[in-house]
């Protein structure tokens, strides 16, 4: 059966200095994604075993230990490619991306709203976590979701296509304690290009939600 694997990076890892070092990157990606991976991997073996052996007194634990895991693990995956160092500004029409800036100004009002929006979220997220921009099938709308750990505090059916990474791991060595300070900074790496891909893939596969039979 398949196993999770750490995703290479789409760029060295001096491609958006300075808003985020290179040391950052080589130590979030090489490290902590990598944990992640290992994490996942690991309780799915013991999954295996406690099927095998049909002991299932750590059944809680194995199963939140597989969604923190495997909820990092597609996060960071997503967190890579949202960057770019050419990137930053906001959505348009004329670089292609217009479908994605009439989403966001339709859900949100406007971008400086949906902007403000998605920095406070990240920045205030409850303890480690991340903030979000999620495709929500249901409505076809565009929400911001607030993530604490991994996977806490989400809508079920809801597709992230922006993410945020708000763990200390992300920003300390940079930032230190400047939670706010790094968020705004990522503003200016943001590929939308790759966000608008994510949105068009989720909307085609808004239908595979089964709400009723």
């Amino acid at each position: 059966m398949a196993t999770y694997t750490l995703p290479e990076l789409p760029y060295d890892y001096a491609a958006l200095a300075p808003v985020i070092s290179p040391e950052i990157i080589e130590l979030h990606h090489d490290k902590h994604h990598a944990a992640y991976v290992k994490g996942a991997n690991d309780t799915l073996e013991q999954l295996a075993e406690a099927r095998d052996k049909d002991q299932w007194g750590t059944i809680n634990g194995l199963e939140k230990n597989l969604a923190f895991h495997l909820s990092g693990h597609i996060l960071h995956s997503i967190y890579w490619h949202n960057m770019t160092g050419d990137g930053g500004g906001e959505p348009l029409e004329k670089d292609g991306v217009g479908e994605l800036a009439d989403a966001i100004a339709e859900s949100f009002g406007s971008f400086r709203k949906f902007k403000a929006q998605l920095t406070k979220a990240s920045a205030t997220t409850q303890g480690s976590g991340w903030g979000v921009l999620a495709y929500e099938p249901v409505t076809g709308r565009l929400i911001v979701e607030q993530i604490y750990d991994h996977q806490g505090n989400v809508g079920q059916g809801s597709v992230p296509i922006l993410v945020f990474d708000a763990w200390e791991h992300a920003f300390y060595l940079q930032y230190k304690n400047q939670k706010v300070d790094f968020i705004e900074a990522m503003w200016q790496v943001v590929n939308w290009q790759d966000v608008a891909k994510r949105y068009t893939a989720a909307k085609e596969r808004a239908n595979n939600l089964l709400l009723a039979p």
